[in-house]
């Protein structure tokens, strides 16, 4: 379809972002749904067939509306003006419905059933024998054989989820954007660094205030809660950053509990006993108990641990006169007990980590390891001037794909990190590969009018977390794109990201990026040994705030039923893992867009899932060189390239040589036990 009128439905490649437009959005999703629909009818009314005629028919119909709606959801993300909004609100209910009645279709269900049972169907192996296999599951799993009242109840469940969805992460961006704290005294910023002083002033500047201006975007707000001397400062930004969308028209309580209970329908129509029996199970774990297993195991390791660092947080508020340990208290005593401890702070590295340079070492990070070759390119067809267009190609020149970066805070941007595949390439039935297609993003300090934008520490690692997402994707080899890239279980989806984490702590890797931005100087030894003695520092708090929330998010979905207000059940769930009372008057939950617009419901545990599998997968790059292209070509071969071909524990032991070690985490983020 390249060249047509609407560039949601060209294929071109890449996308012409700079070409779309809220007006073409209505027009776009009507016809491509229009299109699919006939064809869906088409193979639904016919009988017998080959694995291509029935599966590969239903995937290219489908992946038409992907194609068309991806972009969509993508611009809403990284530029949700009110038009854009207006026209993605107006279209989710028609996508939504088609994605529920494409399962329900019974003579489209028929077809691949007959089909898996006809000698053909049999007969498959490998791949497409799973592909079958999981595309049956999916359309049992979405209530294929259900009555007809059961299937039309499923689907404005799912309709009413997806908008209800959409209005949280709407209500989230205009909390987030809403707030401007304009500071004029200058004694009212002591502690904060000089980077953050200067983009706060920037920031006035641009909004035409006298001063400076402090925002709830993460940069700013990780400044002051890590810096301000001023307890009350931190106080304010803590709160209002907690309080977001817990009143007013953008109240996000009455969204979640009717989120929860709509999950909880889900669930019993389809004849599971609760939703992260539904949800997990076609993922690694299988299953809630399983789960629950899982984090009481970590929780029970990483108590003492977490015993000790509450100990020494209040220990030092006594000692500094500060009577009780308070919510806006803990990031900023742990800055400075870290920089007395080990004379090491996230402002100290900044000047080592210029984000160019720190891309630039990826990159070569990633051709050393992976053999892969990654350059910019120019491309015009962009949604801000902010944004890179990259392009990657293997130790053969093979172009495997090209990605946007985009990382600065706006107020039309979503908050944290992410990636997304836009497009699901890899080799075609003639043999030739067609390229990947994806974006990674955030919300990184950005440049000011003296200096380049320099990262913190932290930054560098989401940098490369969200790198090794798109590494997953694009390294795909898979023939079929749905069982390709990060089409994965998702508590193996994050092994790839997580695990590229760890060159951010290695000599070896951070002599390729780690330069002063004005003296060009390579980041001091004595500053790593630094940064390493400190990297378990407060490990037992970092671990069981993650675990805190995977517990969260588990027993939401486990034993909350609308038994009083889920603000309160939220706070009684999140108190065994925090010093007191005072830590879960304000929490999360309100602003938790992992589980209320995004994919991690009943599976927020994935994340510390997967760190448990890469902390143990990198124990090999480090026996036998970090990188050693060997190894690298190993982990791309075996894991990256494979996407969902296999079960993730097989390629996990295709990797390693053996199962998982459940010990690695603890091992390497916390040590051994602390003494009594």
């Amino acid at each position: 379809m390249s060249g047509t009128g609407n560039p949601l439905l060209d294929r071109s490649f890449p996308i012409p972002f700079d070409r779309i437009t809220p007006a073409d959005i209505g027009p776009a999703v009507a016809e491509v749904l229009e299109r699919t629909r006939e064809r869906i009818e088409e193979i639904g009314t016919r009988r017998g067939g080959s694995f291509d005629d029935v599966l590969g028919a239903l995937d290219t119909a489908t992946r038409e509306v992907s194609l068309t709606w991806g972009p969509v959801s993508h611009l809403t993300n990284v530029v949700s003006t009110p038009a854009l909004r207006e026209a993605h609100a107006e279209a989710l209910p028609e996508v939504t419905r088609f994605a529920s009645r494409l399962h329900h279709h019974e003579g489209l269900f028929r077809r691949v059933r007959g089909f898996a049972e006809s000698p053909p169907g049999k007969a498959l192996t490998g791949l497409r024998e799973r592909h079958l296999e999981r595309t049956l599951k999916d359309f049992r799993r979405a209530g294929a054989e259900l009555a007809a009242h059961d299937k039309e109840e499923l689907e404005k469940l799912r309709i009413e989820l997806a908008e209800l969805s959409r209005r949280f992460e709407e209500n989230l961006l205009d909390e987030t954007s809403a707030f401007k704290r304009v500071v004029r005294r200058a004694g009212d910023l002591a502690g904060l660094p000089e980077s953050a002083l200067e983009r706060a002033a920037q920031l006035a500047t641009e909004a035409e205030e006298e001063g400076w201006l402090l925002t709830l975007d993460m940069p700013s707000v990780q400044a002051v809660l890590q810096h301000a001397d001023d307890r009350a400062l931190r106080r304010e930004i803590h709160s209002a950053y907690l309080d977001r969308c817990t009143s007013g028209e953008r109240d996000n309580g009455p969204l979640i509990t009717r989120i929860l209970e709509i999950r909880r329908r889900l669930a019993a129509i389809l004849g599971y006993n609760d939703f992260p029996h539904y949800r997990l199970e076609t993922l690694m774990a299988g299953s809630g108990d399983r789960v629950r297993g899982f984090l009481d195991g970590l929780i029970e390791g990483t108590r003492p641990f977490h015993d000790r660092d509450i100990a020494e947080l209040e220990a030092r508020v006594r000692c500094s006169g500060l009577g009780r340990l308070e919510p806006w208290d803990v990031s900023y005593l742990m800055e400075k007990i870290r920089r007395e401890r080990f004379d090491i702070d996230d402002e100290m590295l900044r000047p080592w980590f210029p984000l160019d340079e720190v891309q630039a070492g990826l990159f070569e990070i990633a051709n050393r390891l992976f053999g892969l070759s990654v350059k910019r390119v120019d491309n015009p067809a962009v949604w801000h001037p902010d944004v890179g267009f990259f392009e990657v190609r293997d130790e053969a020149g093979l172009h495997l794909g090209s990605f946007y970066t985009d990382w600065f805070p706006r107020d039309t941007k979503r908050q944290g990190a992410w990636m997304d595949n836009l497009v699901s390439g890899g080799p075609t039935p003639g043999g030739a590969f067609a390229p990947h297609l994806a974006f990674i993003g955030g919300n990184f300090t950005p440049p000011t009018a003296s200096r380049p934008a320099l990262l913190t520490h932290r930054e560098v690692c989401t940098l490369f977390h969200e790198f090794g997402h798109l590494l997953h994707h694009t390294c795909s080899r898979v023939e079929i794109p749905e069982r390709g890239g990060v089409n994965v279980a998702w508590d193996w989806v994050e092994v790839p990201s997580q695990i590229m984490e760890n060159w951010c702590w290695q000599r070896e890797a951070l002599d390729l990026f780690a330069r002063h931005h004005e003296t060009r100087e390579p980041l001091p030894d004595e500053l790593l040994q630094r940064l390493l003695a400190a990297r378990r520092f407060m490990g037992g708090w970092l671990q069981m705030r993650q675990l805190s929330l995977a517990n969260l998010d588990l027993e939401l979905h486990r034993t909350y039923a609308g038994n009083g207000p889920v603000m309160d059940y939220a706070a009684r769930t999140l108190r065994p893992f925090v010093p007191s009372d005072r830590f879960v008057e304000r929490h999360i939950l309100p602003s938790f867009a992992h589980l209320f617009a995004g994919g991690y419901a009943s599976a927020y545990y994935s994340y510390i899932w997967s760190e448990t599998l890469e902390a143990d997968a990198f124990s090999r790059f480090e026996r036998e060189g970090v990188l050693d292209p060997t190894v690298g070509r190993a982990f791309r071969d075996r894991i990256l390239a494979r996407g969902d071909s296999r079960d993730a524990d097989e390629l996990f032991r295709d990797f390693m040589g053996r199962d998982s070690d459940p010990a690695a985490l603890i091992r390497r983020n916390l040590g051994p036990p602390p003494q009594p």
